[in-house]
């Protein structure tokens, strides 16, 4: 896997290859690899080196992409959040790129989505229904302020640039496990159900874990099993520390796995690991990493 900082990873197959995408780090805004079996992976160059006009030139504050193509490979969409300079809030900008890899450049003179009365707008995410609906879902970032954090969805134009009808309120906090907040949403179709997988939680700590919620249309109303997170901390099975901001990935073979980050205690950094996931009936199941050989993807 990628040993060095990757938090809050997104992937992307393109043909036979994965690109990996990740917030800021090792100097670059927004960090990508390339890998061929999602093991092996090579470091590229940054992939948003230059920032919006729209977006503070604060190189920290450059979190959580998400890169989707919405026209079968012809064009590449990245959703990014960078600091707002009009609202001094986080915001979920846009940019796109002729390739997967970038460099990718802003498009718009400001960001697709900010809330900025409800502490701003993070964590965007992509999914397109199989009646070819395409929707963005995102966190808003009322933590900042003291604010609940609602998980969002809305439909998003063929272009993926501009936003349609009406965002709709998903989840917020409301488990204890949760602890202040929800967030990286993730949705994902099996079986004929949506299941909106999450992070919650202090990302800095033990208490960082993932959770899922189901429903029967991508909209909801969702409901969450009420029996703790699907992946939490646990040294035993192989689970690092405060595991979150995942990911769902098929690989080549047809299997599906979680690609998520964790810290790694003795250097103190996010890096990703790979689980299996699997679903008994209707409940996803986790297969965590394990310190003994595992089939690789």
């Amino acid at each position: 896997m990628i040993d060095q900082d990757f938090p809050d990873p997104d992937v992307l197959q393109v043909g036979g290859e994965y690109y990996a995408y990740a917030t800021n780090s090792a100097g670059k805004n927004i960090q990508v690899a390339r890998s061929a079996d999602l093991v092996a992976w090579q470091m590229l160059d940054d992939a948003l080196p230059i920032q919006p006009d729209w977006a503070a030139l604060n190189f920290g504050l450059i979190w959580a992409p998400e890169v989707t193509s919405w026209d079968g490979g012809k064009t590449f969409t990245m959703y990014f959040v960078a600091r707002d300079t009009a609202s001094d809030k986080q915001c979920i900008g846009v940019a796109t790129s002729a390739q997967p890899a970038g460099p990718f450049k802003g498009a718009g003179a400001k960001p697709l989505i900010c809330q900025s009365d409800l502490g701003g707008s993070i964590d965007a995410s992509a999914f397109a229904d199989d009646d070819g609906q395409r929707y963005l879902l995102w966190k808003n970032d009322g933590n900042c302020c003291g604010l609940d954090t609602w998980l969002y969805i809305q439909p998003v134009a063929a272009d993926g640039l501009t936003l349609s009808g009406q965002p709709t309120k998903l989840i917020k906090e409301d488990q204890s496990w949760e602890g202040q907040l929800v967030e990286a949403p993730t949705l994902w179709k099996h079986g004929g159900k949506y299941y909106l997988f999450y992070s919650a939680n202090s990302y800095a700590g033990a208490d960082y874990a993932i959770g899922y919620a189901v429903a029967d249309a991508p909209t909801g109303p969702f409901s969450k099993p009420g029996n703790g997170p699907l992946l939490a901390t646990d040294f035993k099975s192989g689970v690092a520390l405060g595991p979150g901001g995942q990911d769902v990935v098929v690989g080549k073979h047809g299997e599906t796995w979680l690609m998520y980050h964790s810290w790694d205690s003795t250097v103190a950094y996010r890096r990703i690991s790979l689980a299996r996931l699997t679903w008994q009936g209707d409940t996803p199941v986790v297969q965590p990493p394990s310190r003994a050989p595992m089939p690789k993807p």
